[in-house]
């Protein structure tokens, strides 16, 4: 091939020291096996000389990784980068560079474009939507397998929360990497660090199952790669101790697609009784807890359901305890046999009435506040809590549907408690983006927000229910919005039921500003159940 006549730019990232100190197998004992790890800048030009020159300045190594940084290393000089890759404009240089390293001994991987789903502006490549990246990473690593069959394709996320929107699928990916104190995530505010370095990697390696392939584990930061090794060491223990509730996986590459339906449940939570004898619905949703058990209440209130006739939507709450045991180990306290008197309760009354029940437990675990004493916990004592509850009834009452509730924001799948014990999953679906927001019109659309959030679900091929949503504004705005809501409701066939929030919301959770009310008039919801059978 002809080289091009633009010296090129290529050159060895002297600022990139990630050792990698060992590898994650869930079936297999983690490796040791010495790795030399380089990373390099890429231009688009296609100087050959300029590439086997750079190439000569990497020794050879039994295992070799080679970051690939396409463009270079800052944000701001390369806004197209993604779009300039899956267009072609760097494949001649990815052809030229891959036949080069077809040439060296030893085994080969490379890592492209590293810790793009970390929020934050280092790398060109992140703050980019999740499509955009995976079509540039598939296309990457397609060509270079194509001309260097041999390679190994690492896909190298941070491990932070959200890592698996970024999820390319396994067909061009060899091995998953994970970063402890990358340069990225040292700036990120996202979500609260980590302190602790052995959950940190623990996290971090969990957060990898969903995608069934070796995980390499690098250490950039100034933690002693002894601390980090041991670091791993036992976290690849724990969490093999726990494989059984962490890795009830099902394979969604092989898996059917979810089966279409007819008219989707609609239900209401409405606690003052404004639309429930409307004849406009088919079900109920309550929120019950502990106390709730213990009084009584509950059972009065599914009874009252039943007696109308409409299905219920039960969202359990396992907390605010008449017998004062801790809230603050809600969690523990379930798997450690302290609710089964209350849980047994729940199920019998459950199995009295005929109608389907869609049982919710513990719902929006993943926001990393402290609203819920289950929130802001370790995911994997949530899915083991979650998985106890939803085996609790001995029965297997078959009316009973169970239904998996996180609120749908970024890093949901890693509170993922298995298909075996999930019917359904449920989103929240609010117009209102962020607190300090008192105009209406700046809402976010039912349509942005559900495609961002079952984006986010897409790993675990189950049916959704929207069991919270709802609206703000005055009934001119709250119509329109639930009219475009009912039309992608009804274009949607994996969803197959929503349930409208028709109250304001918990006044002592907003601070100093009006919680938000998102209860609607008999005619608002009359003509959004109108519009949703019309849309079918």
């Amino acid at each position: 091939m002809k080289s091009s006549s633009t010296t090129s730019t290529d050159a060895l990232d002297s600022t990139f020291h990630e050792h990698v100190i060992g590898t994650f197998e869930l079936n297999e004992q983690s490796l040791t096996h010495s790795f030399s790890h380089y990373a390099l800048t890429l231009d688009k030009h296609t100087d050959e000389a300029s590439i086997n020159k750079l190439l000569a300045e990497i020794p050879d190594a039994e295992q070799l990784i080679i970051t690939i940084l396409m463009p270079g290393t800052d944000f701001a000089s390369a806004p197209n980068a993604l779009s300039e890759v899956r267009s072609g404009a760097y494949d001649a240089k990815i052809e030229a560079f891959c036949r080069a390293l077809a040439n060296r001994s030893g085994t080969i991987y490379l890592r492209w474009n590293p810790e793009m789903e970390v929020p934050v502006q280092l790398y060109p490549w992140q703050y980019q939507a999740p499509n955009d990246y995976i079509e540039a990473f598939n296309h990457f690593s397609k060509l270079s397998k194509s001309v260097f069959p041999a390679v190994k394709i690492v896909w190298g996320a941070a491990g932070y929360p959200g890592t698996d929107e970024y999820w390319p699928g396994g067909a061009y990916v060899d091995n998953v990497s994970i970063t402890i104190n990358g340069k990225s995530e040292s700036k990120a505010t996202a979500f609260p660090a980590v302190k602790d370095l052995e959950v940190n990697v623990r996290r971090k390696i969990q957060r990898m199952r969903m995608f069934g392939k070796p995980v390499l584990v690098l250490n950039a930061g100034n933690d002693h790669e002894a601390d980090v090794k041991t670091a791993l060491t036992n976290a690849a223990a724990t969490t093999r101790r726990d494989a059984a509730y962490l890795y009830q996986i099902e394979d969604t590459a092989s898996a059917s697609k979810i089966e279409g339906r007819g008219e989707p449940l609609i239900g209401v939570y409405d606690p003052k009784k404004l639309l429930v004898n409307s004849g406009l619905l088919g079900a109920e949703h309550i929120f019950i807890d502990l106390e709730n058990v213990q009084n009584g209440q509950f059972e009065k209130e599914f009874n009252a359901i039943v007696s109308r006739q409409h299905d219920a939507i039960v969202s359990i709450e396992p907390w605010r305890d008449l017998k004062v045991r801790k809230d603050s180990n809600v969690l523990g306290n379930v798997i450690n046999g302290v609710y089964d008197a209350e849980f047994a309760e729940i199920y019998r009354v459950l199995s009295t009435g005929k109608q389907t029940v869609y049982l919710r437990f513990a719902h929006e675990m993943e926001i990393p506040i402290h609203r819920y004493a289950w929130q802001s916990q370790d995911p994997a004592l949530y899915i083991k809590a979650f998985r106890y509850f939803m085996n609790f009834d001995k029965l297997k009452n078959k009316r009973i549907k169970k239904v998996w509730g996180p609120a749908g924001d970024r890093g949901s799948m890693e509170w993922w408690p298995g298909g075996d014990v999930v019917d359904y999953i449920s989103i929240a679906i609010y117009g209102l983006p962020d607190k300090n927001i008192t105009d209406p019109e700046k809402q976010e659309s039912f349509e942005a927000i559900y495609n961002r959030k079952a984006y986010r679900m897409r790993l675990a091929n189950k049916p959704i229910f929207i069991t919270e949503f709802g609206v703000k504004g005055p009934e001119d705005f709250q119509q329109k919005w639930l009219s475009k809501a009912a039309k992608v409701i009804g274009s949607h066939p994996e969803i197959r039921g929503v349930s409208y929030f028709n109250l304001a919301d918990n006044p002592k959770v907003w601070g100093n500003i009006p919680a938000p009310d998102w209860s609607v008039s008999k005619e608002t919801f009359q003509h959004f159940v109108t519009t949703l059978s019309e849309s079918r």
